[in-house]
């Protein structure tokens, strides 16, 4: 468990109350009285915000489909589990033994939620001004070249119109094998449009498989159809 104060040098942002930052960082497995999901379900809606607004001023030209695209791209659990990590936030959070031994400082979704929770935090205390200020220097980071190749990732949504304007079907995502223990499990996933296969790949989860299966399938297309 890391010194808090190390936290809050990474963020650039010292709390004021000290009881808030804690709460943030509280796994519901420690069994306190208190934990982070309510600041996590705060956080969420802030962030949703933060990354709306980002993206409304930075692509002027973008239409509200693709924005919400671009959006869903980075507002997700992987988007928020990669900016909890440019803080290590995994060495702060307060979990239960059984939930540390099982690996949980690395969990993306334990991750995620903490880092939701955390800049609900700071939204509560110093308003939207600062929570925003922490939440795009860490997303700039992430991201120094933020466009809309490099953002977007959403695979499966754009499968799905190519394959619908081109031959007016929906994709097929089938699990084809996972390995390993529940932990860390690893999946399998194959696209099917009719009875063809058009690609298959692997994930750490069954969507993060489905996007990169969808991502070779689309470059499968585009050498077809071009």
């Amino acid at each position: 468990m890391g010194d808090l104060s190390d936290l809050e040098k990474r963020l650039d942002y010292r709390f004021r109350d000290k009881t808030l930052l804690k709460t943030a960082l509280t796994h519901k497995s420690s069994k306190q009285p208190y934990n982070n999901e309510r600041l996590e379900f705060l956080g969420d809606a802030v962030l949703d915000l933060i990354v709306g607004e980002y993206l409304y001023h930075k692509f002027p030209q973008v239409s509200e489909g693709d924005l919400s695209k671009l959006r869903a791209s980075l507002v997700n659990e992987k988007g928020f589990e990669q900016l909890a990590r440019l803080i290590d936030l995994g060495n702060y959070i307060y979990l239960s033994v059984a939930e540390e031994n099982n690996n949980g400082r690395q969990k993306p979704s334990i991750l995620s939620n903490a880092f939701e929770a955390l800049i609900g935090a700071v939204y509560l205390e110093s308003g939207l001004e600062k929570a925003t200020e922490i939440t795009l220097k860490l997303l700039e980071k992430a991201y120094p070249k933020i466009d809309l190749a490099t953002v977007f990732k959403d695979y499966k949504t754009t499968l799905q119109e190519i394959t619908q304007a081109h031959m007016g079907i929906t994709p097929q995502y089938i699990v084809t094998g996972s390995s390993g223990p529940d932990h860390k499990k690893e999946f399998v996933i194959m696209v099917k449009i009719h009875e063809r296969e058009l690609a298959q790949a692997k994930g750490k989860s069954k969507k993060e498989a489905q996007q990169e299966a969808a991502k070779k399938a689309i470059e499968v297309l585009k050498k077809e159809l071009s």
